[in-house]
């Protein structure tokens, strides 16, 4: 959630602090535009619950009260948000137990957003009414002078902004009580508008059995992929253990078997008769060479963290054999997400062009990443976000599929993408085209 402006540390320039007070003034005089508003939705859902023992005459009432008080409630949230910068967390939706009659009358959230709009029904329209007085009446103090003098009054109030001395007792006066006035409105706006946030995040939020509803469901999402990870990091042991062993290993005991069948043959017959058995254990050792480096950037690529995602995912698309690989990486290598984003999101990248080479026969593929929501400075909420997507046959999973119904490894890549509170969604309707999409957070897993 964003910081309250009113909320600024006290260290704050007073001037930008007043200036940023403005804001509240204008929030509080958008009271009296909604008045109406909220003062309609509050009556229908007092008397349509005062009418429900009538016959059930206030059931009428009550169905569009509790819409005209949803509607009222997304309209807070928005004004908060769109004017003080204030994002209040809607309510998770749930019915209340029992007849249509009982969920209209005791559903909590009506009656929370009810006392909001009591509040501002009367602090805001308050509020609203005497910051937008105060601060008309200091506009029209400054300007009173200047008025006064065009309209041929200069003599008795005089000219406020001509050659100095020229202001009058009584106009400069008037001058400094509207300058007051304009001094203290953002001042008493923003004390006005803080009781009111406090009041919104308390009643248009998720109330307290909402919270720890979702705290348990966090815990159980937490307690889920922590065994996913576990059983991920362990597969990727067997992984890389199989590779060392299909492959450096095999060509280590080659190359121990050729040096050993050199030296018989060096013993024997000389120099001449051991040079085959060097060369093959010389092609040998080349091979184990290029096999450990096959195993390492299965693991972590070396290009990966000397010079970022864009001539990591550059690489891997030159070694790929789909014909063509566009990667597209849209912002600046200055700023690098973490270590940790930047790994997920290259074995992301590397699992889709592997399943691509071999279901999808497409002959283009066209890999793309960008940072979203950076409007924080330091990238807390970011998301690196990619797109891989392809002119194949598609089927890979059904057009609104989710990780499982993917293969193995894209299960493997939405447990390493959970893991950090990422996501990853898969769209393959038969015939294509494929798109796999993925976020992971900017600063997953702290810093470089």
């Amino acid at each position: 959630m964003s910081t309250l402006p009113l909320d600024r540390p006290a260290a704050a320039a007073p001037l930008r602090r007043w200036a940023e007070g403005w804001w509240a003034v204008v929030h509080l005089t958008l009271h009296l535009v909604v008045f109406g508003l909220h003062l309609t939705a509050l009556v229908l859902l007092l008397v349509g619950t005062a009418l429900v023992p009538v016959l059930g005459v206030g059931v009428l009432l009550l169905w569009p009260a509790r819409r005209l008080l949803a509607l009222c409630s997304r309209l807070e949230r928005y004004r908060l948000a769109a004017v003080l910068d204030v994002h209040v967390p809607a309510p998770v939706r749930g019915a209340a137990p029992g007849p249509a009659w009982r969920r209209l009358v005791l559903d909590a959230r009506s009656w929370r957003t009810a006392g909001h709009l009591a509040v501002l029904l009367t602090l805001g329209l308050t509020g609203g009414t005497l910051v937008l007085a105060l601060s008309a009446t200091g506009i029209a103090a400054l300007l009173a002078p200047s008025a006064s003098a065009g309209l041929g009054h200069g003599g008795e109030y005089g000219w406020p902004y001509g050659i100095p001395g020229t202001l009058r007792a009584p106009a400069l006066a008037v001058v400094l009580a509207g300058a007051l006035l304009l001094v203290v409105a953002p001042v008493l706006a923003r004390a006005l508008v803080a009781v009111e946030v406090l009041t919104a995040l308390a009643l248009l939020g998720p109330g307290r059995g909402e919270r720890e509803a979702e705290l348990r469901r966090r815990v159980d999402v937490l307690t889920s992929t922590r065994e996913r990870t576990v059983d991920s990091v362990e597969a990727e042991r067997r992984r890389i253990e199989r590779d060392l062993h299909d492959g450096p290993q095999q060509r280590l005991v080659s190359l121990a078997m050729q040096l050993g069948m050199a030296k018989r043959a060096l013993e024997r017959g000389g120099p001449d008769a051991a040079s085959e058995h060097l060369e093959a254990a010389r092609t040998s050792a080349s091979a184990a060479i290029s096999d450990m480096r096959h195993v390492a950037r299965g693991i972590h690529p070396p290009v990966l963290t000397d010079r970022g995602l864009d001539a990591a995912l550059s690489a891997l698309a030159a070694a790929s054999p789909v014909a063509v690989v566009d990667v597209e990486v849209h912002f600046p290598p200055s700023e690098r997400p973490s270590s940790t984003a930047e790994a997920i999101a290259y074995f992301c990248v590397s699992e889709a062009l592997t399943n691509t080479a071999k279901h999808a026969r497409a002959s283009r593929v066209v890999v793309q990443l960008w940072r979203e929501g950076a409007a924080a400075a330091d990238g807390g909420g970011d998301l690196l976000r990619l797109r891989v997507s392809d002119d194949g046959v598609g089927g890979a999973a059904p057009a609104e599929g989710t990780v499982a119904s993917g293969g193995s490894g894209l299960r493997g890549l939405g447990d390493r993408l959970a893991a950090v509170d990422g996501w990853l969604h898969l769209v393959s309707p038969r015939g294509g085209p494929t798109v796999l999409e993925a976020g992971v957070p900017w600063n997953a897993g702290g810093g470089r």
